[in-house]
């Protein structure tokens, strides 16, 4: 079977693709799985004391990966948990979190921003723009199926 998408699909899927894998090199240059450099990704933007479900609407990661994940970065010694209100657990980072994110995970958003201000502002925000109506569309005709 051989099916034929346009070229501009087949070039977007090949720049999404190098996106995804330009994050997964550095989790392996960090020494951490993908999900455990998302979560302290997202721990480093949202702030100390985020809770999980905030991580997994920042990331689209599901909830059991970010569970599981997180009690693992428990045990490693690099994340606290804390009881808030109702069934809410605050994800805190240990010192040994804190010096793990400082040292290997700032860097990388320093190179995203950079990277960002390597475009124009208008270019930031048509590059955003087209990512965003293009999400919302797939978004759309897949829920259709």
């Amino acid at each position: 079977m051989n099916f034929s998408i346009t070229k501009e699909l087949k070039e977007y899927n090949q720049i999404y693709k190098e996106l995804n894998e330009i994050y997964h090199s550095m989790a392996l240059k960090t020494g951490l799985s993908d999900s455990a450099f998302d979560i302290f990704y997202a721990i480093a933007v949202i702030g100390d004391g985020c809770l999980q479900r905030d991580i997994c609407q920042m990331t689209f990661l599901s909830k059991q990966t970010i569970h599981s994940s997180v009690r693992k970065l428990e045990k490693e010694g690099y994340l606290a948990l804390k009881k808030g209100s109702g069934r809410s657990i605050h994800l805190h980072l240990t010192s040994a979190g804190e010096a793990l994110v400082r040292e290997k995970v700032l860097p990388f958003i320093e190179i995203e921003e950079k990277s960002f201000e390597d475009m124009t502002l208008d270019q930031a925000h048509e590059l955003l723009r087209l990512n965003k109506k293009y999400a919302s569309r797939l978004r759309e005709n897949a829920e259709a199926l």
